[in-house]
């Protein structure tokens, strides 16, 4: 346990732009990562992305240093500059050992999210550890944690009211549109077909929107939401040539850079004066802001503009918090002594061989002589008897020994 350290870039004291530049795509996942636990001798490694947050979770033996936190910065993006590094290593937050762990719970639970009691950052933390994971850069301990940080956050769903009424990132977005009295047959264009863009494609098609355009990178992926909605598939390299206009136009990729420039939203825009609405979920941003300098009449709503409603709903779920609260320190407990008893179990796994190799030398080298001088029904005996005895051996001891460890101080 004292080897386990999580460090923390949150909205709550860095601008979503910088967390940004520390998101990584899937593909840099791939390559990155496996470099960076070798290099940073890193026994563990488990990289959450989201909205409002980067979480490097670590077993290391190494000390959290500021100087670490910068070098890990620029490994993760080597084009930061001196003020956005220097940044991000001043605001980052590190947490030890039962420390940690109660963090990660915090986060699964969503009391540490932008908008409290979002459901949807339970299922980014189970798939970021199956990622990391399925690249091999997690063992036993982040597991173990996972298993039980899930574990808990449903718990917190389930007993308490943080959840009622829920209030996600997507949610909140889409009121802000229906603010603008949009008509139910506006042109709406999706650049992205991930999670996020699919709730928001849910809400609208829920609300009676039907005029739907989908473009993504990989067109199976676009066709399977166009299908759900009923609307048109094209890949993303299309986008510039489209040619039918929008009315509301809805981006989240994975994309680290703007992928509605200047210059295509005026190919997408087609001349048109009317309004347009853009939101825009992803991190970093896929939308220059610069375009509004070009239309007044865009409305932009970006992650930044739904931090006022997001306050608002955490206030309306503080008195919820405390009792989350209370959940999670007794979860964070009981995690402990199953990292104890897992520790136990893991140094005690060599028993049953070494208890079964004995058995095999006393039967053909030791009592060989006098094994072979019984009858088959007394060989049939003691074949029995020490198996039993074997058995009973090895559950003993290793009960015995959670017994004595689990009730010492350390």
């Amino acid at each position: 346990m004292d080897t386990f350290k999580v460090i923390s870039f949150t909205h709550k004291n860095l601008p979503l732009e910088l967390l940004g530049k520390l998101h990584l795509s899937p593909e840099e996942q791939t390559t990155l990562l496996g470099a960076l636990k070798i290099n940073f001798e890193l026994d563990e490694l488990m990289y959450l992305s989201t909205c409002n947050r980067v979480e490097l979770l670590v077993n290391t033996n190494s000390e959290i240093s500021r100087v670490l936190i910068k070098e890990l910065c620029l490994f993760i993006n080597s084009r930061l500059t001196n003020f956005d590094v220097d940044t991000l290593t001043e605001n980052a937050e590190v947490y030890y050992e039962m420390d940690g762990v109660e963090h990660v719970l915090k986060v699964a639970s969503s009391l540490d999210s932008l908008v409290v009691g979002e459901r949807e950052i339970i299922t980014q933390v189970r798939k970021a550890y199956d990622f990391c994971n399925m690249l091999g850069l997690t063992r036993d301990f982040l597991r173990l944690l996972v298993k039980q940080t899930i574990e808990t956050a449903k718990e917190v769903y389930t007993n308490t009211d943080i959840a009622r009424n829920p209030v996600s990132v997507v949610s909140l977005a889409y009121r802000k549109l229906r603010e603008q009295g949009m008509r139910t047959d506006s042109r709406i264009v999706f650049v992205g077909s991930g999670e996020t863009n699919a709730a928001m494609a849910n809400y609208l098609q829920k609300h009676k929107f039907a005029n739907f355009t989908v473009f993504n990178r990989t067109l199976e992926n676009a066709e399977k939401l166009a299908k759900v909605l009923k609307g048109k598939a094209l890949p993303l390299t299309e986008l510039t040539n489209f040619d039918k206009g929008f009315d509301v136009l809805v981006v989240c990729t994975s994309s680290n850079k703007h992928v509605i420039t200047k210059e295509v939203f005026e190919k997408l825009n087609q001349g048109e004066i009317s309004k347009k609405i853009i939101i825009d979920l992803s991190l970093p941003s896929n939308v220059d802001e610069t375009i509004l300098e070009t239309n007044k009449k865009i409305v932009l709503i970006n992650i930044n503009s739904l931090k006022e409603q997001a306050e608002t709903n955490m206030q309306l779920r503080k008195k919820e918090v405390d009792k989350c609260e209370q959940i999670i320190r007794s979860k964070a407990e009981e995690f402990n002594w199953l990292h104890k008893e897992r520790r136990i179990e893991l140094a005690f796994g060599e028993i049953p061989k070494q208890v079964k190799a004995i058995k095999e030398l006393a039967i053909n080298e030791v009592f060989v002589k006098e094994i072979n001088s019984l009858d088959d029904q007394s060989k049939e005996v003691l074949d029995k008897v020490l198996a039993y005895v074997e058995k009973k051996y090895n559950a003993v001891a290793i009960k015995t020994a959670k017994n004595v460890l689990l009730n010492s101080k350390d």
